[in-house]
């Protein structure tokens, strides 16, 4: 049987390979669990048990595997060292999982401290509309491989928010523009397609108008959808390559 472990940090880096100079892949937020398949002294090689995603993470005191049972649903939720808004000791991001074991007024305890009731969800809870929550990110930064309110990138955005609404989705654009079955004609384009180019992903917002974490502007936006098919095939050379819906 897999043995599962889960991170206790707020945002965990993983890289392509065991240096912290090497490219950041992806990120686990708080509560992501992950196997390991090889440990030396100061790196593990994982594989993350939300999207089976394989990278290093540095060795580290994680904990052994906590079932959660709540959800971070705004952008960063705040961390207390009391039942109080006293002294804030750290921030979670949005999409962050916790196992509540008491609870006092109007806060929830977990292994790091107390969390406002009203920034959490219940574990299974899912919005009717899976992409609810993606506004969120508006102007938040770009990052390659983020995938917090520090910064996140297109693939990431996307996967995030369906994660969020029990929804599998693979890290990368080019595995789910090939996970996703569905595919639509840009003349039946509504809210939620997702609008996939090579290396790149948005998702619609409207007829219209979408919304993406766009690494020529270093920031998540939303752009007409027209002018983000020209402007891409004139800076990088690039069609869309298929629309897909949920």
């Amino acid at each position: 049987m897999t043995k599962y472990f889960t991170n206790n940090f707020s945002i965990l880096n993983l890289h392509k390979k065991p240096s912290t100079s090497s490219e950041v892949i992806t990120q686990m937020l708080y509560g992501d669990s992950f196997s390991i398949s090889k440990k030396t002294r100061k790196w593990l090689r994982v594989k993350i048990k939300e999207d089976n995603y394989r990278g290093y993470v540095q060795n580290k005191n994680f904990s052994n595997y906590l079932k959660p049972t709540h959800k971070v649903h705004i952008l960063k939720a705040r961390i207390y060292k009391f039942p109080n808004k006293r002294k804030k000791t750290n921030e979670l991001s949005f999409g962050s999982k916790v196992k509540i074991t008491n609870y006092k007024a109007k806060f929830f305890k977990f292994s790091k401290g107390w969390i406002n009731k009203k920034d959490v969800k219940p574990i299974s809870y899912k919005e009717k509309d899976p992409f609810k929550k993606i506004n969120l990110f508006r102007n938040i930064k770009y990052k390659w491989g983020g995938k917090s309110f520090k910064g996140v990138d297109c693939s990431g955005l996307v996967q995030i928010c369906l994660n969020f609404n029990n929804i599998f989705c693979p890290r990368d654009a080019k595995d789910q523009v090939n996970y996703f079955k569905k595919n639509i004609n840009l003349k039946r384009i509504k809210k939620n397609d997702i609008l996939y180019w090579k290396g790149h992903v948005a998702v619609a917002l409207s007829k219209k108008q979408l919304i993406h974490a766009y690494g020529p502007l270093k920031k998540t936006v939303i752009m007409d959808i027209d002018k983000t098919l020209k402007r891409i095939k004139q800076t990088a050379n690039l069609n869309l390559n298929k629309i897909k819906r949920i």
